[in-house]
């Protein structure tokens, strides 16, 4: 019975698999909607089609961009629309200040203090939480993380997989939760801004909106990342009886050490200019009219201070550690980050064309209002609500890997939806992260997924896509369950999400 249901499931996935594969790319994928959106506004626009603004009352009709003021428009706003996007310059500035995080060696030293310095027994818990914390750093911890879990546990006498699995566990399955806000935050808050405006113009959705949820969330995550390799992963997979020799995990060096030193002291410093500025009452980052934290230059300029946290404790890293020589050396870190980006400026070109057509047709508004009629007609509470959209964000997941790539396509038709029930954009983003995380581990269209197969190879010859989803699917089913559970308290205590981001905003009358 095991060996037929392993059959199937093998199936299912190399069938997973297939369908992925024959995917075009992201960019090509919005490039291709942003013309079926044009198609679209034209049939739709021939059957005289129109519905009613629930908060103004006005009769709303497609507008057809195959007219001559439509074709206008693509032309003259094609560059606005790219300058424009949201998550753009977002993830362009933090992304420059990770850079030199990253290139100096302070986020790789860090990490490896993290692991090295944790007890023996909390082994495991340490390295499934510096894979949420190693999130803030882009994907940092796949490359940096995930082998080094393997080599641990090999060291210390135990299965590499299940360090390997622990360290991916973290980083990926637990890539909605963190301490810190990192370059994701921004990219994705951009994008639920603009879908909000679909029917509110003014709405703002600022990067932070998610925070209390993810720092609560990392240590159930991290926790429950444990126990799944503890009491599951650890005995399904037994003793290694492998030839891969333990590798000596390299202790910090006395530069290393200083470096840390340097950038401790940096960010220290940092954190209180930031206390000041924003604990007491007419602090100078506090909003300058109400005196608040809500519309404050501190939310609303949090990219440019995870900029400045990453360049500040980097170039201080870099400095006592000698690995930044001089300002050049620092320019080539900023440099080197944004060259990973290419695919990234390329794919928002066309999402953010796609994003503004959808916006111009009138076609998001029109499928929100007659979505939310229906969800509305359902009878649907806010708990099933949101966990039925938690499982359909995971089962997209498993076919098209990109975070930022699914929000792109589903916020202009979700949060508008959600928005007229009465469910604010950063709830709606939040359930979204959750579904989006948890299949991460199990997705072959995860861009990693090659890689972490790559890597268990080293250890097992015969590893392959399967050993992957089958070491890593039980910790798909508990983080679904554990985070499921924190919704719920979130949705019954009516808990914010964030600084300023309440579960609900009023209906439109």
């Amino acid at each position: 019975m095991k060996r037929l249901v392993q059959k199937w499931l093998n199936r299912l996935f190399a069938l997973i698999e297939r369908v992925g594969n024959a995917l075009p790319h992201p960019a090509t994928l919005f490039a291709l909607f942003a013309l079926a959106i044009i198609v679209l506004s034209w049939v739709f626009s021939q059957f005289n089609l129109s519905v009613e603004h629930p908060a103004t009352g006005e009769l709303v009709k497609p507008f057809n961009l195959l007219s001559v003021p439509g074709l206008h428009r693509i032309l003259t706003e094609m560059v606005d629309n790219f300058t424009g996007f949201a998550p753009l310059g977002t993830v362009l500035v933090a992304m420059l200040g990770i850079g030199i995080a990253e290139s100096s060696g302070l986020i790789g030293t860090g990490l490896r203090l993290l692991v090295l310095s944790a007890p023996k027994r909390l082994l495991t818990f340490v390295i499934v939480f510096s894979g949420v914390l190693s999130n803030t750093a882009s994907e940092v911890g796949y490359v940096l993380l995930v082998p080094l879990g393997a080599m641990i546990f090999l060291a210390v006498g135990r299965h590499p997989l299940a360090g390997l699995a622990a360290a991916f566990a973290g980083v990926s399955g637990g890539y909605s939760a963190n301490l810190l806000l990192g370059t994701i935050d921004p990219l994705l808050a951009g994008l639920s801004e603009e879908a909000a405006r679909i029917v509110d113009p003014s709405y703002v959705v600022n990067p932070a909106a998610n925070y209390y949820f993810m720092f609560v969330s990392t240590f159930f995550i991290a926790a429950a990342g444990t126990w799944v390799t503890e009491k599951w992963v650890i005995p399904r997979l037994g003793e290694y009886k492998g030839g891969a020799q333990a590798e000596e995990i390299r202790r910090l060096t006395s530069d290393e050490k200083r470096g840390l030193l340097y950038a401790g002291i940096a960010s220290l410093v940092l954190i209180l200019v930031l206390v000041w500025g924003t604990v007491p009452e007419n602090g100078f980052l506090r909003n300058p009219e109400t005196g608040s934290l809500l519309r404050s230059p501190f939310l609303s300029g949090i990219v440019a201070i995870i900029f400045l946290g990453a360049f500040i404790a980097g170039v201080a890293y870099g400095i006592g550690a000698r690995t930044l020589k001089n300002d050049a050396d620092v320019m080539k870190g900023m440099g080197k980050s944004i060259e990973t980006l290419g695919v990234y400026v390329v794919l928002c070109f066309f999402a953010a064309q796609f994003v503004a057509y959808f916006k111009w047709t009138n076609l998001g508004l029109i499928f929100a209002i007659e979505g939310a009629a229906f969800l509305q007609g359902l009878g649907l509470g806010p708990i099933p609500l949101m966990i039925t959209f938690i499982i359909l964000s995971a089962m997209i997941n498993l076919v098209m890997g990109s975070a930022s790539a699914k929000w792109a396509i589903m916020a202009p038709v979700f949060i508008p939806m959600f928005m007229l029930l009465g469910y604010a954009p950063e709830l709606v983003q939040a359930t979204y992260r959750i579904g989006d995380s948890i299949t991460n581990i199990i997705s072959p269209m995860m861009s990693y997924f090659p890689l972490i197969v790559a890597f268990m190879e080293k250890y097992d010859k015969e590893a392959g896509i399967g050993t992957v989803i089958a070491t890593m699917l039980p910790y798909t089913f508990v983080y679904f369950f554990i985070w499921m559970i924190l919704l719920i308290i979130w949705v019954v205590f009516s808990i914010p999400v964030g600084p300023g981001a309440n579960l609900y905003i009023p209906i439109p009358q």
